[in-house]
């Protein structure tokens, strides 16, 4: 069974601070093309914010991105899975609870995050490998 630690090994971990603005938070997040960032305060993880929340909870409540903080909107205390936690219960979580993302933590130290998309992304893969080795 593939493990989270396989999948984020050489994945840079892209953060935001609290206290930044929801604007800025959305320019990171469409520079570095990623749909959600952990949310981090004294460097540690105190939400994640996602472009769901930006949509629901600022511009949809006639918020201004400009000067509303990512701490007012992001969610606080998300669930977390640790490194060695098998894409198989991260699926089963996420589908549970209706997550999309996971911050992915060792200890208090936060190590990246995973998708939705990256789970079953890398499950195809795992069937198309398959089907391949079955076929040869």
């Amino acid at each position: 069974m593939a493990t989270l630690r396989n999948l984020v090994k050489d994945r840079k971990v892209y953060t935001i601070e609290a206290g930044r603005t929801v604007l800025e938070a959305a320019r990171f997040m469409m520079e570095r093309n990623v749909g959600a960032l952990p949310v981090v305060r004294d460097g540690e993880l105190a939400g994640i914010i996602s472009e769901r929340d930006i949509m629901n909870r600022v511009v949809a409540a006639g918020r201004t991105p400009g000067h509303t903080s990512v701490a007012e909107v992001m969610t606080a205390r998300p669930r977390a899975v640790g490194l060695d936690e098998t894409l198989e219960e991260c699926l089963f979580i996420m589908r549970e609870f209706g997550f999309r993302h996971l911050p992915i933590v060792d200890g208090r130290e936060l190590k990246g995050l995973v998708s939705l998309r990256d789970v079953l992304m890398h499950q195809a893969g795992e069937i198309e490998r398959q089907n391949r080795k079955a076929a040869s």
